[in-house]
């Protein structure tokens, strides 16, 4: 029977970041255009992606585990893989996490009256069991990262804009795209580290599909793109070329991406992406903030 410390592993706390990030640009930018904070909207906002996010690990860690895709695996403990947990105890921690991010999102729909966020909300929630859950997982069709790219980058970002200010802007658009661009970055990594065993059971993600070396060189390019983006709004913005500093952190984990090839070389990339997204997400609001002081 897996402790609970098993279970805090088996919820990846690493993979976090990708939802932390996009609601604080969506934060920022409703910022931007309201002038003022709503603390209690950005919160829920954050329950439900924190939620949804450790939902989707527990289902992957579920999934994945039974169809015997984790039997051989270099990476984070697999509870159901492992054998540590029943199988069933994982799919209902996974159950439970979606059908509270379904309550609390739902709070914070009524509270803002952003309706058509509802049907949004239970798409995120059908997306994130059927990644890798079901009989035809699109994870295993090479399509996981567009839902990481829409769900964990434009939705939550813009989500989180709309319910705090009511109204979108292109600024939210480009943090939505550039923080979404990061997410699926992380999962490239994550994935490249997994050809080998992924083609084993025939999981056929994109990283797979695009071979290697292709895979790794388009982990490069995502970063690159999503740090460019905010200089589009240099001119109304004059302070977003501060995010163009976190392009000194990717450094290394690009450097490792196309040069390290041995076993696990990849695992220390996974936790530098995720710090990449919040430096990123933290610079790209105090640009906003100096904007706002100094413009």
């Amino acid at each position: 029977m897996a402790t609970l410390s098993q279970w805090v592993a088996g919820a990846r706390l690493r993979t976090l970041p990708i939802v932390i990030a996009p609601v604080v640009i969506g934060t920022a930018a409703a910022l931007d255009i309201t002038g003022k904070v709503a603390w209690f909207e950005a919160v829920l906002a954050l329950i439900v992606g924190l939620l949804l996010q450790i939902g989707v690990n527990y289902s992957n860690d579920y999934s994945d585990g039974i169809r015997g895709t984790d039997d051989v695996r270099v990476g984070p403990l697999r509870l159901t893989g492992s054998g540590l947990a029943e199988p069933k105890a994982v799919r209902n921690a996974a159950f439970g996490c979606f059908g509270a991010a379904a309550l609390v999102g739902a709070m914070l729909v009524i509270i803002t009256a952003s309706w058509p966020l509802l049907l949004v909300g239970a798409a995120a929630v059908v997306a994130a069991w059927g990644y890798t859950g079901g009989k035809n997982p699109y994870g295993y069709r090479g399509l996981g990262d567009v839902f990481v790219f829409i769900f964990f980058g434009l939705v939550a970002t813009l989500g989180t804009t709309y319910t705090q200010a009511g109204q979108l802007s292109w600024l939210s658009l480009m943090g939505a795209i550039g923080t979404g661009f990061i997410a699926t970055a992380l999962l490239m990594a994550n994935n490249v580290r997994d050809i080998p065993t992924d083609k084993e059971v025939g999981k056929l993600t994109l990283a797979v599909r695009l071979g290697d070396t292709a895979a790794r060189i388009s982990y490069v390019m995502m970063l690159a793109v999503a740090i460019v983006l905010p200089v589009a709004m240099i001119g109304a913005h004059p302070w977003m070329w501060l995010v163009l500093l976190t392009a000194i952190l990717c450094l290394l984990p690009c450097w490792i991406m196309l040069r390290k090839h041995e076993p696990g070389a990849l695992i220390p990339v996974l936790k530098l992406t995720g710090i990449i997204n919040i430096l990123y997400a933290v610079l790209f609001t105090v640009a906003i903030v100096l904007d706002r002081a100094l413009g």
